[in-house]
């Protein structure tokens, strides 16, 4: 795996005089599923809006990469079309269309309609729960639904880079689990992937590498498998002394 699907370099964000990011480097691949975690307010977050030209008004320096162009200043929208999609935190699902409506506003930059059937289909099939409810309005779905119905809509764009801000927040510990393994399923299918996570455990398990993040700066990274059985991180982010 060598390909740069995104590379961030000297990354730093300012909100007033309040510096959140302060200089990161941080690179995903192509086919690769890296997570970056650490606790809140580290940042995390606001780096993935950095990337997606979400951000409110504030300064941004360094160089974002994704497919080896620059795309920071880049709008939102555009991206998209470049094939870059998020899943926020918070899932933001329109709660007044039904899955199946939801899952066509994923696909609206594309008119290949014989091609968006067949995608519908293949993301049932990893998220056979939105099938069974394919006419229920989003609003009505429990959490864990509604972000599974947030994955499955983002990868209707079909994205070369997905990110995923938080995608077990608020979860039951049960969904929290199946949300991961729908994680690592689409991470399977070849849809490369930068995860933001507060469960350390999971993530490290799911990811082929991982950053951690503390107080706007990379203090870590490595093999997700190594990371896990680190002691700084076993004592810090999996509460394990």
């Amino acid at each position: 795996m060598s390909e740069n699907i995104l590379k961030i370099s000297g990354l730093k964000i300012a909100y007033g005089g309040i510096q959140a990011v302060k200089g990161i480097d941080l690179e995903v691949n192509k086919g690769e599923l890296v997570t970056l975690i650490g606790a809140n307010g580290a940042g995390k977050t606001t780096t993935l809006k950095a990337i997606t030209g979400t951000l409110p008004n504030c300064r941004v320096e360094g160089n974002i990469l994704y497919n080896g162009q620059p795309i920071r200043g880049v709008q939102s929208f555009n991206l998209v079309r470049k094939n870059l999609a998020m899943v926020p935190e918070g899932r933001g699902v329109f709660t007044r269309m039904t899955i199946l409506e939801n899952l066509l506003m994923g696909a609206y930059i594309r008119d290949d309609k014989e091609t968006i059937n067949a995608d519908i289909e293949k993301w049932f099939g990893v998220f056979p729960r939105l099938k069974e409810r394919a006419a229920q309005l989003a609003g009505t779905l429990s959490g864990g639904e509604q972000q599974m119905l947030a994955m499955a809509r983002a990868l209707m764009s079909h994205p070369k880079l997905l990110l995923l801000d938080e995608p077990s927040m608020g979860l039951s510990p049960i969904m929290v689990e199946k949300i991961f393994e729908v994680v690592r399923a689409v991470s399977a299918q070849g849809v490369t992937i930068l995860l933001v996570e507060q469960n350390a455990k999971l993530a490290l398990q799911a990811a082929h590498r991982g950053y951690v993040m503390d107080s706007g700066l990379i203090t870590m990274t490595g093999k997700g498998k190594d990371m896990l059985d680190d002691p700084k991180v076993r004592e810090a982010y999996l509460g394990e002394g």
